[in-house]
């Protein structure tokens, strides 16, 4: 099955992107693709130099799930996991970058 093609900006009314069913507060998970807006773009130059995003109906996309208690401790201690240095142990208040794979001050020693 092929995806009907929009234009930017040309879009029928009632069609959203991901991102705007995020601000609506709604999640793309299960939601049907029913069409796909592709424009130029200098950056996808590499890709035939279109880039594209899918339009989903939001009638069949579901609320996002809230952040309960437990969410909230997986998310920090996956935060936590990516600011600490491998070199030191030292938890920084910044995620380690992976082109140095340690912290600054372990980079610059």
């Amino acid at each position: 099955m092929t995806l009907p093609v929009y234009r930017y900006r040309l879009a029928p009314h009632g069609l959203m992107t991901r991102t705007q069913l995020r601000a609506a507060g709604l999640s793309a998970a299960r939601a049907e693709v029913v069409g796909e807006l592709r424009w130029r773009s200098r950056k996808a130059r590499h890709y035939g130099g279109y880039r594209v995003a899918y339009l989903y109906d939001p009638a069949t996309a579901r609320p996002v799930r809230p952040m309960t208690a437990g969410r909230w401790r997986s998310h920090a201690a996956m935060m936590r996991a990516r600011r600490t240095c491998p070199d030191c142990k030292a938890v920084q208040p910044y995620v380690i970058p992976t082109s140095l794979g340690c912290c600054w001050p372990c980079a610059g020693a």
